[in-house]
């Protein structure tokens, strides 16, 4: 018998290989002295109970030993997903994505980056000059087809976004948003050199060029700088003849909008806005503040080189072309060149013969607005000096 439940042990690790032995020592012991009182069949039936016995006890064993491997492993897991997170704590998230990789297109040209494929797509046809949306009334293209929305309202008249306060229209909402800041007077971007307060911050940066006098927009036809791209993209409309704005009642083309809204106002009559002094009507609110200071005496701007003030900044333009003599309007016809415009187009008329300006009482015709109105005194009895009538013309002589 003690072969046969010798051939029973399990072979394991060595602290249960002694527990098992131990186990079959006991049962060699209690069936040598059952031997003498049992039966041969007795006997074989103990032997194999005895068999099961080391059979499940083998059982347990091994499934603690698989048990405590497996808590081995998840602990050795564990330890690793800690690292991880502990590497992933200084990693910021963005929506689910990686904070790092937010914009991962890159245009190969400027460098900038972008969110979205989408995004390089357009920002590329800044580059190539690409405009797939065209508008089929004056052929202008546009990268995107919301800007192609947004210009056929400048067709249709159609301004869905009203300032409750004025009144105003607007074609874009961005306009709207701006122009209510006026009203609120939120001026959020502050200039640090002089304190001036604006609605944008690109407003702002306009105007920093004006204290560092950068000028980063040239025109290739004439090597003019400009503060912004948009004043120099109505210059170069002075080259190209180009007029986009016509007045339907006179005929006349304009280079700006804005400066097309204002004239035809002329015709409609439409002046908002009343001088609270004198009672004069104007078409613009900055044509009211300009006015008022004739009435306050204030001049803020002044010639650098002479010290002489002067109420609007385009008297003071005009006036610095004496200092640098620059003359930018040139006749076509005989070569001179003039400060201002309208010397030019006074002077296009001595070439034409026309005269608009007719007097009512006598019928004399002038060719200059100014002559017809110093003539206009003389019949009224009231005499000025023609120093005083052209004081304002004088400053550009």
């Amino acid at each position: 018998m003690g072969t046969d439940s010798g051939s029973l042990e399990i072979k394991e690790e060595p602290e249960e290989i002694e527990l098992q032995q131990l186990k079959d020592d006991c049962c060699q012991s209690e069936s040598q002295q059952m031997v003498k009182i049992e039966e041969p069949d007795k006997l074989d039936t103990k032997v194999v109970k005895e068999a099961e016995h080391a059979s499940g006890l083998q059982q347990r064993v091994e499934k603690d030993t698989v048990t405590d491997h497996h808590k081995k492993i998840k602990t050795h897991n564990k330890g690793q997903s800690g690292n991880v997170d502990k590497g992933m704590e200084g990693r910021k998230t963005y929506k689910g994505k990686n904070y790092k990789n937010k914009n991962p297109f890159s245009c190969l040209t400027c460098g900038k980056c972008l969110s979205r494929k989408q995004s390089l797509d357009r920002h590329m046809m800044m580059h190539t000059g690409e405009k797939p949306f065209s508008c089929l009334t004056c052929g202008k293209g546009f990268t995107q087809k919301s800007f192609l929305d947004q210009h056929m309202k400048t067709h249709t008249g159609e301004k869905p976004f009203s300032c409750l306060t004025c009144g105003k229209d607007f074609i874009q909402k961005s306009r709207w948003t701006c122009h209510m800041r006026i009203h609120k007077a939120e001026k959020r971007f502050s200039c640090i050199t002089c304190g001036k307060g604006f609605i944008q911050k690109h407003s702002l940066t306009c105007h920093m060029r004006t204290h560092t006098d950068e000028k980063p927009f040239s025109c290739l036809a004439c090597g003019k700088s400009f503060i912004q791209k948009n004043i120099l993209t109505r210059h170069i409309k002075t080259h190209t003849g180009e007029k986009p704005f016509s007045c339907l009642t006179c005929g006349k083309g304009f280079i700006q909008r804005r400066s097309w809204t204002f004239h035809m106002r002329s015709h409609s009559g439409d002046k908002h806005f009343s001088c609270i002094t004198c009672g004069k009507h104007f078409i613009e609110g900055s044509c009211l503040r300009k006015h008022m200071r004739t009435h306050t005496g204030e001049k803020p701007f002044s010639c650098v080189s002479c010290g002489r003030d002067f109420t609007h900044k385009y008297s003071l333009n005009c006036h610095m072309r004496i200092h640098t003599g620059e003359k930018p309007f040139t006749c076509t016809t005989c070569g001179k060149a003039f400060i201002q415009k309208r010397n030019l187009t006074g002077h296009l008329r001595t070439h034409t013969g026309e005269k608009p300006f007719s007097c009512l009482t006598c019928g004399k015709d002038f060719l200059q607005k100014r002559s017809w109105t110093f003539h206009m005194r003389s019949h009224s009895g009231f005499h000025q000096s023609p120093q005083t009538e052209y004081e304002y013309e004088s400053a550009f002589a």
